[in-house]
């Protein structure tokens, strides 16, 4: 069995030393108790486990249905944390460093079309309730900036910045990046700050910019706003697993660099570490660009 100390004491590393966000750090957690959960059941000291019973938790895994990348996140956790345990001299070995990650699988985003999204906006716009221009502005913002779902959800007030032309996004391992802000968008966020005092809850700090009266931490949690986009899509006749606020994420990307943006400027206002993460983008279009020809033109047509 895993201690509640260890674990806490190694999420505080996380936290303090390697500066990962709230969300990393939540998945080393429920990494790490599912793991101690499959060992508690079958009786397992951690002190005790060797390669074969890592080897078997993975072969759990793949039959419970896991893709390659989930599994082979799930070890590169496992594996930091069993070096954690083993430089605080908790145990002796590290035998998950034996465990060998399956490959992983480059799967290409599902990408929303221009007209998608237009639906979605325009559905968007039919909703004048205070409610309707929130989330107006929070899917416009998502498709014209391109940021994370936990990006826009913490955002501050003070994330306007410099006239209203940019935000300031605080991104991964706490690295902070400027993304331009479109007029119509600034519109539609000018439009939500006449009416944002309404979701703000009194007892809990005003900073967010997005408040939520029901919710802990002040501000609309990811989970809302997930709801609000899958019965908007239902609404706006999209097909529901084609919408969230990720797809709208893939979508700014691949629609900018249909549209001519270079790779490097892409991968600023996304906050990609690695233009590699980015360059997947460019496979999608590839993709696209093939049909359209095998579709489209004359010689494709000709049999030889």
């Amino acid at each position: 069995m895993i201690e509640n100390f260890q674990v806490e004491s190694f999420l505080e590393v996380l936290a303090s030393e390697k500066g990962l966000s709230k969300n990393t750090i939540n998945s080393y957690k429920q990494d790490i108790l599912q793991l101690n959960n499959f060992f508690k059941k079958k009786n397992k000291n951690i002190k005790n486990l060797n390669v074969e019973d890592f080897k078997k938790y993975i072969f759990s895994l793949d039959d419970k249905g896991y893709e390659k990348n989930s599994i082979s996140r799930k070890i590169s956790s496992l594996n930091h944390f069993f070096n954690f345990l083993l430089e605080e001299e908790y145990i002796t070995q590290n035998p998950i460093k034996q465990i060998q990650s399956p490959k992983k699988e480059k799967s290409l985003p599902t990408i929303l079309t221009n007209k998608e999204v237009d639906m979605l906006l325009d559905e968007a716009k039919k909703d004048d309730t205070d409610e309707g221009i929130r989330l107006n502005a929070m899917i416009q913002i998502l498709y014209s900036t391109g940021v994370r779902i936990s990006e826009l959800v913490q955002m501050k007030l003070s994330s306007i910045y410099e006239r209203k032309n940019f935000f300031l996004i605080h991104g991964k391992g706490n690295k902070e990046r400027l993304v331009p802000v479109d007029s119509k968008t600034l519109e539609m966020l000018n439009k939500f700050l006449i009416v944002r005092k309404k979701f703000i809850n009194k007892s809990i700090n005003e900073q967010w910019l997005f408040p939520s009266k029901f919710s802990k931490t002040g501000h609309i949690t990811r989970q809302r706003l997930n709801q609000l986009l899958h019965q908007l899509s239902i609404n706006a006749g999209v097909k529901s697993k084609l919408v969230s606020p990720h797809k709208l994420r893939h979508a700014f990307a691949t629609h900018l660099l249909a549209n001519g943006i270079d790779l490097r400027s892409l991968q600023v206002m996304l906050g990609h570490a690695d233009i590699s993460t980015t360059q997947i983008y460019t496979h999608v279009l590839n993709d696209r660009f093939k049909k359209l020809i095998e579709n489209n033109h004359p010689l494709s047509k000709i049999d030889i």
